[in-house]
């Protein structure tokens, strides 16, 4: 009643206004809502296991994604290589103007008898000229068909022409040309296999490096915290009488030199993100949740021999240079087939208008001159025979490029057999190395409870507790750096193997 005085406002329609704003109220919030939410989604990191990371980067990669073009360009090549069989064929249409007027070309043609006026039932004529009233031209008597009549015919300065040819080459080096084209497409096969190879690699190992950042942060963290805690209790004691300013600035100078090196770390971790996202075809600032792997770790008996044996057949370099060797076998036996004669079949038809082509009927046949020819060719090149001509040069010039990719086939094999060993041998030297430490995490994990049991009994200072603790925490993560390393290797020596990845490197999880 108050507030229909003051403002003149009943109850209904105040009622009505305060609907109203808790309407608009509650919209606005619940966009605010939305947009946080999308926010968050936006921000929030994408949770990635290692099989999920190999499986974005091979379908997102841009430059893979530029080899499956090419692959697919050598391939739809290799599909059609029997096109070069098909005939050419040309057809044009010319409208000529001769400079100067032509002179008049004698037409002929057979006219019946019958069709002649006052010719009809006349027996044979003689060859000499005849006037008849109607016919103008020449006569001749071809017996008793016809006769056939000459006559001048005035050629018109412009005249259509219209032309169709067909040709069809063969020689045996186009039969070899289609198994070039054949092994050109298993080449770039090699190479897009090659470079998913070489992406999943690198995927695997920056994943587990990664992994090993994050480690190494969460220790320098863990560092960073006891240093602080450092600081506080030389303050503490420097208040207290019981310690010297010397020591409280130790530990202030040690607390503000961890700092930037925590911050190297972390844009390191950052840069490494980037680079990974770079691997998977996403934006550079996207932020990945890492799967950590399974602590269940087991090294796995290898025998040098079988590997190298695997590798010299497998690898992905090998195949490839194998296949390199193959196409210039092929580009030299189409050289040599080239030298040999070829054939050509074309066949050519031509007709021209001899009338006026303004006055005349276009769709008459006599008013046309046809003309054509049909050709058999056989061609050799005699010049090419000679020992010095170009060709033959060439040939030896691909001679001795295949002698040299053969010695740098047995060269590359030899360099693999060379790096098969040293990645055994860094296994191997992984294995004592994680075997050590597999002690000393032993050692450490005693000293932290021996510690902590007398902090408890109050022997110890509490600082004494975080120092073991970190010193576990450290030993724990050089032996999971070990681990990495050790996986880090078997995957790269099942690229120089040339088997699938997590043939060797699943087996020791």
């Amino acid at each position: 009643m108050n507030l229909k005085k003051k403002t003149g406002i009943s109850s209904v329609e105040c009622r009505r206004i305060y609907a109203g704003d808790f309407v608009i109220v509650f919209c606005l919030a619940l966009i605010v809502l939305i947009s946080a939410v999308l926010k968050a989604q936006e921000t929030a990191p994408i949770k990635l296991s290692l099989d999920e990371a190999v499986e974005l980067a091979v379908r997102n990669n841009l430059s893979l994604e530029s080899s499956r073009v090419g692959l697919e360009t050598k391939r739809r090549a290799s599909d059609l290589s029997w096109n070069q069989f098909i005939p050419q064929v040309t057809v044009s249409g010319t409208f000529n103007m001769d400079n100067k007027q032509s002179d008049p070309v004698t037409a002929s043609m057979v006219v019946p008898l019958e069709k002649l006026p006052g010719m009809s039932g006349i027996p044979g004529l003689s060859g000499t000229q005849v006037a008849m009233e109607g016919v103008t031209g020449n006569f001749y008597n071809p017996g008793t068909f016809g006769l056939f009549v000459s006559d001048p015919v005035s050629v018109s300065q412009w005249r259509p022409v219209g032309n169709i040819s067909v040709s069809l080459s063969f020689n045996m080096a186009m039969i070899e040309n289609m198994n070039r084209l054949r092994i050109e497409y298993e080449s770039g096969l090699l190479s897009y296999e090659k470079a998913k190879a070489q992406l999943e690699r690198d995927v695997r190992k920056a994943y587990h490096s990664m992994l090993l950042l994050q480690e190494n942060i969460e220790l320098m963290r863990g560092s960073y915290a006891n240093v602080e805690r450092q600081v506080q209790m030389a303050q503490a004691n420097y208040n207290a009488g019981l310690a010297p300013e010397l020591t409280l600035l130790q530990a202030r100078v040690a607390l503000e030199n961890m700092r930037p090196v925590i911050d190297q770390v972390e844009n390191g971790m950052r840069l490494s993100m980037a680079q990974f996202a770079f691997f998977l075809g996403m934006e550079y600032n996207t932020r990945f949740d890492l799967v950590p792997i399974s602590e269940g770790f087991d090294f796995i008996p290898l025998d040098v021999a079988d590997m190298i044996s695997q590798a010299a057949r497998g690898k992905p370099d090998i195949q490839e240079l194998r296949n390199t060797i193959l196409m210039l076998e092929s580009a030299r036996k189409i050289s040599v087939y080239s030298l040999t004669p070829s054939l050509n079949l074309s066949w050519n038809s031509t007709s021209a208008f001899v009338k006026d082509p303004a006055k005349d009927n276009w769709f008459t046949y006599d008013n046309w001159r046809h003309s054509g020819s049909l050709s058999i060719t056989v061609a050799l090149r005699v010049h090419s025979l000679l020992p010095w001509s170009t060709d033959t040069q060439a040939i030896r010039n691909l001679d001795d490029q295949l002698r040299t990719a053969t010695i740098g086939l047995a060269q590359m094999i030899r360099g693999t057999e060379i790096e098969v060993y040293n990645i055994v041998l860094s296994l191997e030297r992984t294995r004592a190395n994680t075997q050590a430490l597999e002690q000393t995490v032993a050692l450490a994990e005693q000293s932290y409870r021996l510690t902590e049991q007398a902090y408890r009994a109050g022997l110890q200072d509490y600082f004494q507790v975080q120092n073991a603790e970190q010193s576990l925490h450290q030993a724990r993560v050089q032996l999971l750096e070990q681990h990495f390393t050790y996986l880090n290797s078997l995957i790269d020596l099942e690229y120089a193997v040339g088997v699938p990845f997590g043939t060797l490197s699943q087996r020791s999880r």
